[in-house]
This record gives C-alpha cells, sequence and structure tokens, in this order.
C-alpha cells in the first residue's frame, strides 16, 4: 500500500500518468504516418506502386493490428500495465525503424546488390529493369515491416485505457482518455510539418529512423515514473482515495475484494455488451484510418499537391481535429448536469457526435469550390470520430470490471482492424479502377497521373459517378461511406445495450 501520510491536499500525480499516455499515443500516430506522407512521393517512384499496392499495405497493416488487438490485451492483462507497455512500444518502435532498411533489401534480393547505404539501394534499382517484380519484393518487405509496427502498436490503446482505469475514477475516465487520445491528433498534427521535411532533406529511410527513435526515449520516462496508484511514492493517500472512490460503491468494492480472475475469449463474447463495443469500433475504426493513411494522398490526386505542398492542409486539417476534446466533457456535462448514469451520458454524446461526419457527403461536391472545404469538413468528421473513440473506450469500464478492461479493449481493437483492412484494401482497389487503365509493354496497367501526362491512350476509361470522373469519383463514394458509419454504429450499440448494465458476475 502507499505508505504517503496524509497532508490534506491530494496530488495530481495521475495527470503526469496521463501525459505519459499522450506522448505515447502522439509517437504511436506519427510512426503510423510516416508512411502515408512519404509513399507518394518518395517511395511510390522509387518501387513503382499503385493506390493498390499501397492500399495492400495498409490494409494488412489494419488485419495484423486486428488479430494482435485481439491479443494485446489479454498480453497487457498477464504482464500488467508496466511489462506490458514497455514490451509494447519497444516492438512497434523496433518495426518502425525497419520500414528504413526495406530499400537495401529490395536492392539485395532483386539487383543482387546488397548496399551499404541508403543511397546505393537507390542507384540498384535504378538500374533494374524489372519493374513489377521491384514492386512486388518491396511490397513484401513493407509488409514485414508493417507487421511488427502492428504487433507492437496493437498494445497501446488495452495498456492505456487499463491504466486510465487503475489512475481514474469512473466518472473522469473519459477526460483522461480525451487527453490521451488527443495524441493521436497530435501526431498526426506533428507528421505533415516534419516527415515531409525530413524525407526532403535526408531521404525518406531518415524520417522512419528519426521518428521510431522517438519510441526508446519514452521507455525510459515510463521505467521511471510508473507504478500502481496504491505502489507509488508520487500518489497521497488523499489523491489515492479520489482514485478508489468508486470502491466505495458495494457492487465494485465486492468486486475489488475477491480474486482477480481472468476473463476468457468465449466469457467475453457471451456478453451483449462485448459486441455492442466491438460493432461500433467495426464500423468507425476505418473512417479514422482512411482520413489517416489516404488523405495526403487524396491531396496528390485530386489537387496535385505534393507532400510538402500539402503539410499545411494536412496540419490544419487535423488542428481542427483537437477540438474533439469536447468528447471528454460532454459526457461528464450530462451524468454531472443532468444526473444521468455513466453509459446514458456516453451514449447521448455520442449520438451527437455521430452526426458531425454525415459532412463528408459534401466534401467532393464542394471541393471544386476551394481546397479548404473539404480539408475542414475531413477536419470536422475527425474530430468527431476522436471525441466518439474517447467515449465508445470508456464504455468498457463502465459496463466490465478493471481485471477484464484490457481483454476487451482487444477485441474491440481487433473488429475495428478489420474494418480498417476493408476500407483501406477496398480504396486502393476502387481508387485504381476508377483512374482507369492503359497497355504498358502488352500489360494491363493503372493510368497514372505520370502516364496520362506522357499521352498514354486508356483502354478502360476513367469510372464517373454523379459528375465526378477517375479518383474523384472513387474518393466521392468512400466519403459516403465515411459519413453514414457513425450513426449505424451508434443504432447497432444501442439496440443491443439499451441501458446501462454493469457486467456483475465476473
Amino acid at each position: 500500500m502507499n505508505d504517503v501520510k496524509p497532508q490534506g491536499r491530494a496530488t495530481k500525480f495521475r495527470w503526469i500518468i496521463t501525459a505519459l499516455l499522450f506522448f505515447a499515443t502522439t509517437i504511436n500516430y506519427l510512426d503510423r504516418q510516416v508512411l502515408s506522407l512519404t509513399w507518394k512521393d518518395f517511395i511510390a517512384p522509387e518501387f513503382h506502386w499503385t493506390d493498390s499496392d499501397y492500399g495492400t499495405v495498409t490494409g494488412l497493416f489494419s488485419i495484423f493490428y486486428a488479430i494482435a488487438m485481439l491479443f494485446a490485451g489479454k498480453f497487457v492483462d498477464w504482464m500488467d500495465t508496466k511489462k506490458g507497455f514497455l514490451w509494447s512500444i519497444g516492438i512497434w518502435s523496433v518495426g518502425a525503424v525497419l520500414h528504413a532498411f526495406c530499400g537495401i533489401a529490395t536492392s539485395g534480393i532483386v539487383a543482387g546488390d546488397w548496399a551499404v547505404n541508403f543511397e546505393g539501394a537507390k542507384e540498384a534499382l535504378a538500374t533494374v529493369g524489372d519493374v513489377g517484380r521491384i514492386a512486388t519484393v518491396s511490397v513484401s518487405l513493407f509488409i514485414f515491416a508493417r507487421l511488427i509496427l502492428a504487433i507492437g502498436e496493437a498494445g497501446n490503446f488495452p495498456a492505456a485505457i487499463k491504466t486510465t482505469a487503475e489512475y481514474f475514477p469512473k466518472k473522469d475516465r473519459a477526460f483522461s482518455t480525451s487527453i490521451f487520445n488527443a495524441g493521436a491528433q497530435i501526431g498526426a498534427l506533428l507528421a505533415p510539418i516534419t516527415i515531409p521535411f525530413i524525407a526532403q532533406a535526408w531521404g525518406w529511410e531518415m524520417a522512419f529512423v528519426i521518428i521510431g527513435a522517438t519510441g526508446f526515449v519514452w521507455m525510459f520516462f515510463w521505467i521511471f515514473l510508473y507504478d500502481k496508484p496504491e505502489q507509488s511514492k508520487r500518489v497521497n493517500a488523499e489523491e489515492l482515495a479520489y482514485i478508489q472512490q468508486d470502491d466505495l460503491d458495494p457492487a465494485t468494492a465486492e468486486q475489488s475484494a475477491g480474486p482477480k480472475k481472468k476473463i476468457s475469449f468465449a466469457k467475453a463474447f457471451s456478453y451483449k455488451q462485448t459486441w455492442a463495443f466491438a460493432l461500433g469500433k467495426f464500423m468507425t475504426d476505418g473512417v479514422w484510418w482512411f482520413f489517416l493513411f489516404w488523405a495526403p494522398a487524396y491531396l496528390k490526386s485530386v489537387y496535385g499537391l505534393s507532400a510538402v505542398q500539402s503539410a499545411k492542409y494536412i496540419f490544419v486539417l487535423y488542428a481542427i481535429t483537437m477540438l474533439s476534446i469536447i468528447g471528454g466533457w460532454l459526457p461528464s456535462y450530462f451524468v454531472d448536469k443532468k444526473g444521468m448514469n455513466p453509459y446514458a451520458g456516453r451514449m447521448k454524446a455520442m449520438l451527437i457526435f455521430a452526426f458531425f461526419p454525415l459532412l463528408a457527403l459534401l466534401a467532393q461536391p464542394l471541393g471544386h469550390i476551394s481546397i479548404w472545404i473539404p480539408v475542414i469538413i475531413i477536419g470536422i468528421a475527425g474530430a468527431a470520430h476522436q471525441a466518439w473513440s474517447a467515449n465508445i473506450f470508456s464504455t468498457i469500464g463502465d459496463m466490465f470490471p478493471k481485471h477484464a478492461v484490457a481483454t476487451i479493449t482487444g477485441i474491440g481493437g481487433m473488429a475495428g482492424g478489420v474494418g480498417a483492412f476493408i476500407i483501406n484494401k477496398g480504396s486502393g482497389v476502387l481508387f485504381d479502377y476508377a483512374a482507369g487503365s492503359t497497355m504498358v509493354e502488352g500489360k494491363e496497367v493503372t493510368m497514372s497521373e505520370e502516364l496520362f501526362e506522357k499521352g498514354a491512350e486508356f483502354i478502360r476509361s476513367p469510372m464517373g459517378l454523379l459528375g465526378f470522373e477517375g479518383r474523384e469519383a472513387g474518393y466521392f463514394i468512400i466519403f459516403c461511406i465515411c459519413g453514414v458509419a457513425y450513426l449505424i454504429g451508434w443504432l447497432i450499440m444501442k439496440s443491443l445495450v439499451p441501458v446501462y448494465k454493469p457486467i456483475t458476475d465476473l
């Protein structure tokens, strides 16, 4: 137990822990963004990637992440929070750095030249005529690096949600979650004003190395600062009492007093609450991942902007998503001022947030007026997602005991990853199809901007839809799907768990 004597005023160490979770999530999203901000301008020309190739890499990352999430929660529950988080960020940082060496490995496999540096690999690949093999090998290597990244990154949210459940009473968890979850926006915000410029100055490989290395720095602070609140010398008796106030509730106290059990997957899936959370994540996580992975490509394909030119637009887009901080405040208002139980307050807030993504239906129709209109609309939709996300995560702590939180989080993360795989891979295939195709050396290939500029003729015309043509038509379809996903997800959750019903038999 905590051996600090009561001093009258509670310490605030729980907010230091929240700050650590915030920085971990920031690093998490920076590492994800390096590929999306370098592939169009740097990686695709070197390895001859199509939209479908990129969709394969990002889509498989999503499915790897989904599978890893299923086990990451149980891993964190088994290892416990401190060690589980260390393993997680250590693995994903290694995976992030591995991306930088895919060029050297491709050169060695395809050209037989195991270059000693990044530039040597580029020179060796430039002499290879079989661009199809270069694309195939490089995609496979990037998929492997994304696999390592996904395995590690899958542990971030189960560990962070578990930490929040340890350090905050139920009424404050959504606010704490919204703060550390804002690291996703900050990471996405920092990415466009750092990554393209690093890639332009020192090569795309160094962008992966520099950003990936920040995770190892974070590990030092976690080792030094984190302990469970009842064991931490930085948490005094008053703060500990505040943290553990839910234990005064008879049902919760009875759970806490009993032996800690490990929840099995079979048991977890027997609850409608698990299915509500999982299906809510399945319907909505892919929207955020689509915006995260495809926004730079959207600005390139539709508006012709390079990664450096689009930096200010991506920055503003994710600056707008910072509005999601209201996601933690609004349900607290419903609980404290309107007397709702935590679940009812969260669901009402989530319904409100679910209407904002409908603006995505207007992104393409109004995009011809100004590039800023779709940028602002995507930013608002992203803010709504993160506000939604903070609350859907917190519904787990509302309904499940602490020892099951990470496992349920992992199940929901798996479902969200499957949804993200579908939208990312599907988008890549759709965009290539929408662009039309031509013949190059007897093979049908996707019609790219470069081929169009060279005067290549279509053998399959670009797709047309409601006045949009080519990739613009493809983006219009995906934006429409993103717009309605949240309302559908909310309706599914509400039908499965219409009223607050905490789990008491675990």
